[in-house]
C-alpha cells in the first residue's frame, strides 16, 4: 500500500510583506495617536488593541492544507474550515488528475474557493499557492480540486490507483 501526503500553509514571501504593510498604517495611527494623548487609550487599552491587530493579521498562518491518498481515496482537510479530514472514496470519482490551473481566473484566489459565488462550472478549490492541482470529477456530478506543490508524486500515486477508479467504472 502506498500514501502520499503532504502538508502546505500560507507562507508565501508576498503575503508576509502584504500583511506586515498592512498592519504599519493601524499601527501607526495607533501608536501616534497614543504618543500625541497617552489619555486617549489606557495602557491596557494600547496594548489590548496592538494584540488584537497583530492576532488578526497573524490568522492566516494558522491554515492548513493537508491531503492524504491512499488505497481508501481522497482525503483533505483545510483548517479550521474542516476539523477532521474528509474522505472521497475511488468508487466516488469519475476521473482524478493533476492539472495545472489559473486561480484567480477559474476560482477567484487561493484558499477555500469556487461554489456557488464563483463559476460554478469549474467546482470548487481548495489551495494555498501555486498552479498545480488534483482534479476530481465526481460520480455525482461535482468537481473539487486540490492544491499540490509536489506533482511528480502527486501523479505516480494517482497512477498506482488509477485502477481503483476504472474497477469501479466497469462493474
Amino acid at each position: 500500500m502506498r500514501i502520499f501526503k503532504e502538508e502546505q500553509r500560507f507562507n508565501q514571501l508576498w503575503i508576509i510583506i502584504l500583511i506586515i504593510v498592512s498592519m504599519l498604517v493601524p499601527l501607526g495611527i495607533i501608536v501616534g495617536t497614543y504618543l500625541k494623548n497617552p489619555d486617549s487609550f489606557t495602557t491596557t487599552e494600547f496594548l489590548i488593541i496592538i494584540g488584537i491587530l497583530i492576532i488578526a493579521s497573524g490568522i492566516i498562518f494558522l491554515f492548513k492544507l493537508s491531503t492524504r491518498i491512499d488505497e481508501y481515496g481522497i482525503h483533505y482537510k483545510f483548517f479550521p474550515f474542516h476539523i477532521k479530514y474528509r474522505r472521497i472514496q475511488w468508487n466516488e470519482i469519475t476521473e482524478a488528475y493533476v492539472r495545472k490551473y489559473d486561480a484567480l481566473n477559474e476560482y477567484g484566489g487561493w484558499g477555500l474557493k469556487g461554489g456557488a459565488l464563483w463559476k460554478k462550472s469549474k467546482g470548487v478549490a481548495i489551495n494555498v499557492s501555486g498552479d498545480i492541482g488534483i482534479q476530481l470529477e465526481l460520480k455525482n456530478g461535482k468537481k473539487l480540486l486540490i492544491g499540490t506543490q509536489k506533482e511528480n508524486d502527486t501523479k505516480n500515486i494517482l497512477a498506482t490507483y488509477k485502477s481503483k477508479i476504472k474497477k469501479v467504472e466497469n462493474g
